[in-house]
């Protein structure tokens, strides 16, 4: 007796589902066997190898609606602190997404920039933050809320304060979406505290690049920190995906 045409059709698609995911496993079996070695030997003059961490890294992979529902929180801890900004100036890179909702959410469309730049890679570190670009407007007698995505060692962000208090800032306060324990600098507001390496939706690609640097030469842990993405939230198939983005990028 023949089977059903829907149960012939399940079947069929079981078959070419595993079949899928096998060419899946395939493809990054290929990219790690045959890329990584030699993917991204020589980075840029501007990054400094650092101690690598290994297996005591953490990640923690916040989605978009996740860091939004935390920016929402926020937003709310500053209207009822009654601090009404003249102007939002977002940290360059990471500070500008929650910089832009906080504008939003807060009704202020003020926004400048400042940049200073401390972090290298995973788990690197130049001695001492520099600043590389002065805030954008003037903020003489202004109140001006200072927005990162996060506070670590606290001293970029001090840096930034700094400067804009020294350009005439009236008040100055700083807010960031996460905040870690050993930070030097605490914000006057922030949502969450941790002490893994978060991994924010706008800097998911450039996450698996630094990690390709730090274990270039090194397979079984550039896998163990790999899988430690995955676990921690960011979907498998996006890795792969960026994996191969940033071999056929190197390639060119």
């Amino acid at each position: 007796m023949s089977q059903p045409s829907f149960e012939k059709s399940a079947l069929a698609f079981k078959i070419a589902s595993k079949k899928e995911a096998h060419a899946h496993w395939e493809i990054g079996k290929q990219l790690e066997m045959m890329n990584l070695r030699r993917l991204l030997k020589q980075p840029a003059d501007s990054v400094k190898r650092g101690r690598i961490l290994g297996s005591e890294l953490e990640f923690e992979v916040p989605t978009w609606d996740q860091v939004y529902d935390m920016l929402l929180s926020l937003a709310g801890k500053i209207r009822k602190n009654e601090f009404r900004p003249d102007v939002i100036v977002g940290v360059s890179r990471g500070g500008w997404p929650p910089a832009r909702v906080l504008s939003d959410l807060l009704g202020n469309p003020n926004v400048a920039n400042v940049r200073a730049e401390f972090y290298v890679g995973l788990t690197e570190t130049k001695c001492e933050p520099a600043l590389t670009q002065p805030v954008s407007v003037p903020v003489d007698g202004k109140k001006v809320l200072v927005v990162d995505e996060v506070v670590d060692t606290g001293r970029s962000l001090k840096l930034v304060k700094e400067h804009i208090v020294e350009k005439g800032a009236a008040e100055v306060r700083v807010a960031t979406v996460y905040s870690k324990p050993w930070s030097v600098v605490k914000p006057d507001y922030h949502e969450k505290e941790s002490s893994c390496w978060i991994v924010f939706p706008w800097e998911r690609k450039e996450t698996i690049r630094n990690i390709l640097r730090q274990y270039v030469e090194k397979e079984a842990l550039f896998k163990k920190e790999k899988a430690k993405l995955v676990k921690a939230g960011m979907p498998a198939k996006l890795v792969y995906r960026f994996l191969k983005e940033i071999t056929e990028e190197e390639n060119c």
